[in-house]
């Protein structure tokens, strides 16, 4: 999207899907984005207590989390600083896991063994594109795991809360009337996420051994079984 902007400054872009706009440089500020720019923000950074707080609500006797990031993307590291913050709140021992090539992530699993009862997975593109994999190290370490988003629990994650994409795609349509019509991106605020998903797949943990408290699947937007 950067390379985007840079290379094609009269051209209006709208982005569906930015994790830390203002971070990245595509917009000076949400309220005012200036340039060619504008869009919706996943505001991932914001998430992460409250992701946090739903596995350890789902999950209330583990002590030890692990945070798999790609700390090659400057979202990841900001979140990964948020999800830190929120462990040390619940008083929890962190175990970073780190990667920043698909190649890092088996070896980063059998690094982890035995080290943490828990995993938060920060999102971004190559957590995504490697998923099948994440989760599959994850089932077979026996970790609750939080991921970034639904796509995730579909292929057998356990959970995830994040914003849904294809309401924030359907509001970026918009966008791109309002610019048809005449606005320029630099006038268009950069809005946040209204609505959210907070998926569980009962099926995962039933292979974990775990028992979801009924208050926590009543707050589920979704239940896979």
């Amino acid at each position: 999207m950067l390379a985007a902007k840079q290379s094609a400054t009269n051209v209006p872009i709208v982005f569906a899907v930015a994790s830390d706009p203002i971070g990245n440089n595509l917009v000076a500020s949400l309220a005012h984005p200036g340039g060619n720019v504008t869009g919706l923000s996943i505001q991932q950074t914001d998430l992460a207590a409250k992701k946090l707080e739903l596995l350890r609500e789902a999950v209330p006797d583990f002590r030890r989390l692990a945070i798999l990031a790609n700390v090659g993307s400057p979202a990841s590291v900001l979140e990964k600083g948020e999800v830190q913050a929120a462990a040390r709140m619940l008083n929890l021992d962190v175990v970073p896991v780190d990667i920043r090539r698909a190649e890092d992530i088996v070896p980063a699993f059998a690094a982890l063994k035995g080290r943490a009862e828990a995993l938060y997975v920060c999102g971004d593109a190559l957590i995504t594109n490697n998923r099948i994999r994440i989760i599959t190290l994850a089932l077979g370490s026996r970790l609750a795991t939080m991921y970034p988003s639904r796509e995730h629990v579909d292929a057998g994650g356990l959970m995830s809360y994040g914003p849904n994409f294809p309401d924030l795609h359907r509001r970026a349509a918009d966008y791109v009337t309002k610019i048809l019509r005449g606005t320029k991106p630099a006038d268009i605020p950069v809005e946040q996420p209204t609505k959210f998903d907070f998926v569980i797949n009962l099926t995962t943990a039933k292979a974990l051994g775990l028992e979801i408290p009924s208050s926590v699947l009543a707050r589920a937007d979704e239940v896979i079984e």
